[in-house]
């Protein structure tokens, strides 16, 4: 069954926090990578995709997030991980992040993270390569009206 998005939450940690109580900008990018992997658990996947001749692997080429508002340590944070395009060897995500605890409910911050499917080539060089048929057969991509709109 294909699917074009993933929740996930989590508790902000103590350690993630800068000196102004504020959770540091790089953590939004360990977050992307966390709601990224647990989507992938969900249907049986993992970042490193196996089965292949050689297993696959599925580097960033871009990242990027937006902050709108900030994060204190023990906030309670929705990861909300959308597919925003997919192509036979690159998978786009917008990932939404919104604060539930303390309320009411806001987004905080949006990301987008793009990752392509490699493998090793001739003499060992990472390679662009179609996504395997039971990987690419999860991902759907968003309904438009899903998807927060670019920043003007």
């Amino acid at each position: 069954m294909p699917f074009f998005e993933f929740r996930a939450t989590r508790r902000v940690e103590f350690n993630e926090t800068d000196l102004a109580g504020i959770v540091h900008f790089s953590n939004f990018f360990r977050y992307m990578e966390t709601v990224e992997g647990a989507f992938y658990r969900s249907f049986g996947q993992s970042v490193i995709l196996r089965g292949a001749a050689e297993p696959l692997g599925l580097p960033r080429v871009h990242a990027d997030c937006d902050y709108l508002k900030p994060l204190r340590f023990e906030d309670l944070i929705e990861m909300h991980l959308l597919v925003k395009e997919k192509r036979e060897k690159t998978v786009t995500y917008q990932i939404r992040f919104w604060r539930i605890e303390p309320g009411p409910a806001e987004e905080v911050a949006v990301g987008h993270v793009t990752v392509v499917c490699v493998g090793r080539g001739a003499g060992g060089a990472l390679k662009s390569q179609p996504f395997p048929a039971d990987f690419a057969s999860h991902l759907e991509v968003a309904p438009a009206s899903a998807l927060r709109p670019a920043r003007a």
